[in-house]
C-alpha cells in the first residue's frame, strides 16, 4: 500500500483540496499557477469560501455537474477545479459546460430596482487534462512515449480573443489546462512554487517521504494530511 493517498482520485484531491481545513493548499496551488501564467492577473489570493460543487440543471430533464472543487475569493472570483485523470471524449466541451454555471448563477436581478446587473465577476476553470489524445494509454493515463517538454507545453489559458488582432477580447472567463503526464522535472530540478506543486500532485503517492527540496510550510501539512496511516 502506498504511503500517500493519490491526489489524481476524487477522495484523494478533495480531501488534501476540498475541506476548510486544508484551504491553505488550496490557495497555495493556485497562487502558483497565477505566478506561472503571464495572461492571469497577478493579484494574490488570500482567502476562499468553498461552494456547494454540485449544480443542478433548470429542470429535472437537464444535465447536472459536480465539481470536484468550488469556491470564490473575497473578490467574488469563481474558481472551479477538476483533477481529471482518465480520457475523455469532449473534454473541452464539459469544460465550457462546467463554467456555464457561474454564470448562470451571477445572472440576477438588482433587488433596489428591479433592473438586471449584467456585470460578471471573473470564472477560472483549472483542469488537468492531455489535449492531443495519440499521446496518452487510455487505461494507464500515462504518455504512450517519453518526451521532453518545456513549460510552456505544461500550463495553457485559454480567453476569449479577438483572432483579428489576436488581443485578448474578455479576461474574466479564463480556463487554465494543466497537461500534467507532460511534466517530468526531479527533484534537484525543483526551483519554483509551480514545479513543486506539479511534482507533488505527479508523485505523491509514489514517495515514501517528503524531499527535502519540498521544505515550505505548506507541503509539511500536505505530507502530513495525506498520510494514509493517519485516516480512520
Amino acid at each position: 500500500m502506498a504511503k500517500y493517498i493519490n491526489p489524481y482520485t476524487d477522495f484523494g484531491f478533495k480531501k488534501l483540496f476540498g475541506t476548510e481545513l486544508n484551504k491553505d493548499l488550496l490557495i497555495s496551488f493556485l497562487n502558483a499557477l497565477f505566478e506561472k501564467s503571464k495572461e492571469l492577473p497577478k493579484d494574490e489570493i488570500e482567502d476562499i469560501t468553498y461552494l456547494n460543487p454540485e449544480k443542478l440543471g433548470r429542470s429535472a430533464s437537464e444535465r447536472r455537474a459536480i465539481f470536484d472543487v468550488y469556491c470564490t475569493t473575497k473578490s467574488g472570483a469563481k474558481f472551479i477545479v477538476e483533477m481529471q485523470n482518465v480520457f475523455q471524449q469532449f473534454f473541452k466541451d464539459r469544460s465550457v459546460y462546467y463554467s456555464s454555471f457561474p454564470i448562470h448563477e451571477m445572472a440576477k436581478k438588482d433587488s433596489k430596482d428591479e433592473h438586471w446587473n449584467y456585470e460578471l465577476s471573473k470564472i477560472y476553470t483549472v483542469l488537468n487534462f492531455v489535449f492531443k489524445d495519440e499521446e496518452m494509454d487510455v487505461e494507464s493515463g500515462e504518455l504512450k512515449t517519453v518526451n521532453e517538454f518545456s513549460d510552456d507545453d505544461l500550463l495553457h489559458v485559454v480567453m476569449l480573443v479577438d483572432i483579428t488582432t489576436g488581443k485578448v477580447f474578455y479576461r474574466k472567463l479564463a480556463y487554465l489546462y494543466l497537461e500534467m503526464p507532460k511534466f517530468s522535472k526531479t527533484e534537484t530540478e525543483l526551483v519554483t512554487m509551480y514545479d513543486k506543486w506539479l511534482f507533488v500532485l505527479k508523485n505523491l503517492s509514489r514517495l515514501l517521504e517528503r524531499p527535502k527540496e519540498l521544505q515550505e510550510r505548506v507541503f509539511e501539512k500536505l505530507f502530513r494530511q495525506a498520510e494514509i496511516a493517519m485516516f480512520t
